[in-house]
């Protein structure tokens, strides 16, 4: 209260200290001369003032309607004062306006940084701001669609009735139409009474890996069930059947073994994926020739064929450094992968060339081959192309697996091309920085 009274008596001290003058002035005046003068100079004097104060009222008026820190006009008497306040009040104001903005203008940027989608709407779902990944996300545009009902927008039954129910307790998980193998799951967090704020995250990996996982398992369960049915029914048969001639026993007990290396194939299998992926495990550095390599796994080939196709090998000497039980498992898989599959008569035959891009084995066969949409997912688990064929020549479905895992862990990758009924070509390929040249392979191996 006093900070006014002192405020108001600063402001008018001056304006009584002119009037004072100006009555001063005029009573001297008509005391030098007659009272009629004295009064037509006070009169004066105040028109003046009068005057005065209308053009910086004017002017005042004029500036208000376009404030402008460097328009603002210049004052005399308490108008300067008046103007120089006011330059301090329009001055704080463009500073506070510019650090709100750049708050702002903060803000937004780091929400728009955010892996997930950010939607602000208000209690009628229309929408206030969203970020980029938001409009990816549900397919809306900030500069269209602002102001719009969300709901009108993403028209998904099941992401409509989860706006519109407001019971935001649990997470939505959708595939949005508009954009066909997307996974959505969608979060609302009410943060004012009016307003909202939409999150979207995209969970398609995480859906994916879960989609294999529940593959692997039924697969898995699948596979071991066959030859588990297969053997608990042939016991079930040596025991009831106490007459049972020595060839049908004979011939029992010979698909139960089969059966029973099926399964060990399996596991062992399994247990080798499980070793690849372990991160704990790193990759013994050998120095592995690769002929000597080649040729090994050309004879598994031909044992596993028996005869049935021609095996040709055309290698050029080779040195890798890295784990030769790994590669050597990588071979042989997609060596015998390609005995199962092409079929009597046919030819296959394996390449090693190196050049600046990295070391190469070539498997070319004269299968059946394979179409285009499989191509992708041969190193899935358990994923075949034909079930039945797979099964009938011993396959477990893991070994592409196994050797996409190995090249991976050597930093080389598995490439395939193929044609269906005109045969397939497995390559192999391994970095530049894996190849050896001969005389520092002896070295090494010294």
């Amino acid at each position: 209260m006093r900070a006014m009274d002192s405020h108001r008596f600063a402001v008018l001290a001056p304006a009584a200290a002119r009037l004072a003058l100006l009555a001063a002035v005029s009573s001297v005046v008509g005391l030098l001369s007659s009272p009629t003068i004295g009064l037509s100079v006070a009169v004066a004097g105040l028109v003046a003032l009068l005057v005065m104060h209308l053009v910086y009222t004017s002017l005042l008026a004029a500036w208000l309607e376009r404030p402008d820190l460097d328009a603002i006009p210049e004052g005399w008497g308490i108008w300067s004062d008046v103007f120089a306040r006011l330059y301090r009040v329009r001055r704080n104001t463009e500073q506070n306006e510019r650090r709100l903005q750049e708050n702002e203008e903060r803000f937004r940027r780091t929400i728009s940084a955010l892996p997930e989608g950010i939607v602000l709407i208000d209690a009628t779902l229309q929408i206030d701001w969203c970020n980029p990944v938001a409009e990816q996300h549900l397919g809306i545009s900030l500069r269209a669609d602002q102001g719009l009902r969300v709901t009108n927008l993403v028209r998904d039954p099941e992401f409509v009735g989860y706006m519109t129910s407001a019971r935001f307790e649990s997470a939505l998980v959708f595939q949005p139409m508009a954009r066909p193998g997307l996974a959505l799951e969608v979060r609302v967090v009410e943060f004012e009474l009016a307003r909202s704020i939409l999150i979207t995250r995209d969970i398609t990996q995480g859906e994916r890996v879960d989609a294999v996982r529940r593959d692997f398992i039924a697969n898995v369960s699948h596979e071991l069930r066959t030859p588990l049915t297969v053997v608990n029914g042939f016991l079930e048969m040596l025991i009831d059947a106490q007459a049972e001639n020595g060839a049908t026993r004979q011939h029992h007990l010979q698909l139960m073994h089969e059966q029973a290396q099926r399964m060990h194939r399996l596991v062992e299998d399994l247990l080798t994926l499980s070793r690849l992926e372990s991160r704990d495990t790193l990759v013994t550095d050998e120095v592995v020739d690769v002929g000597q390599l080649v040729r090994e796994v050309a004879d598994e080939a031909r044992a596993l064929s028996l005869g049935r196709h021609q095996i040709n090998v055309d290698l050029t000497p080779g040195f890798v450094l890295g784990s030769r039980e790994e590669l050597r498992s990588a071979f042989g898989n997609i060596v015998s992968n390609a005995v199962r599959y092409t079929p009597a008569g046919g030819t296959i035959s394996l390449s090693w060339h190196e050049d600046a891009n990295g070391g190469r084995l070539n498997v070319t066969d004269t299968g059946i081959g394979i179409a285009t949409e499989h191509i992708a997912r041969l190193t899935e688990r358990f994923y075949r192309v034909d079930k039945s064929r797979s099964r009938e020549t011993g396959g477990t479905g893991l070994g592409l697996a196994i050797v996409k895992h190995v090249l991976l862990r050597h930093g080389g990758h598995l490439d395939v091309q193929s044609d269906v009924g005109r045969g397939s070509v497995f390559s192999a390929v391994l970095p530049p920085e894996r190849l050896l040249a001969q005389s520092n392979a002896v070295v090494a191996v010294a």
